[in-house]
């Protein structure tokens, strides 16, 4: 999938200098939460916010200082030994969550 395929999801960070086990993405219209329960209903472990503010329920000042909308922000942190077909399942599930999630938020 690549990158922008999915509507109104952007990648946070920089494309090149980055830690390459985390990926930060900010999706608008949903949750946080919300896509962390769908996903995780999915059977893939995901966090919401930043790691900075990981226990807090404030927003994150660190996305707030990078521009990015701080309500739909997911972290995905990929363990050591993490396979490609893993990496492979939460691609294929992401959409389909970000729908969902959002199609969920209209209803509430």
């Amino acid at each position: 999938m690549a990158a922008g395929a999915i509507p109104d999801v952007e990648v946070l960070g920089d494309p090149v200098d980055r830690l390459p086990h985390l990926v930060t993405f900010s999706a608008l219209y949903v949750s946080g939460e919300a896509l962390v329960t769908e996903l995780d209903r999915l059977g893939i472990a995901v966090s919401s916010g930043s790691a900075c503010v990981a226990e807090s329920a404030r927003p994150s000042h660190v996305l707030a200082a990078m521009g990015a909308f701080t309500g739909g922000n997911v972290r995905v942190s990929l363990p050591f030994g993490c396979t490609e077909a893993t990496v492979q399942r939460l691609i294929d599930a992401l959409p389909a969550a970000v729908a969902h999630a959002r199609g969920e938020a209209l209803r509430a």
